[in-house]
């Protein structure tokens, strides 16, 4: 659903306004690039987070808390 409200945004921008959206478009790979170190720091920082949750639970679990 949001790759088609994506899609019409794109092409109401470009019928305003067709520099801008051919822009768009030609710099959207290059933000994409730039994004993916942000997105994998941020799945390294989810998973340390989870396994100290899980280390600091494990005792309440071992004793039969739920």
């Amino acid at each position: 659903m949001s790759t088609l409200f994506a899609l019409t945004g794109w092409i109401v921008l470009f019928v305003l306004c067709w520099p801008l959206a051919l822009l768009a478009l030609v710099l959207w790979p290059v933000v994409w690039l730039l994004s993916l170190p942000l997105r994998l720091l941020g799945i390294t920082i989810e998973a340390v987070l989870a396994l100290i949750k899980a280390v600091l639970m494990l005792p309440a679990r071992l004793l039969g808390a739920r």
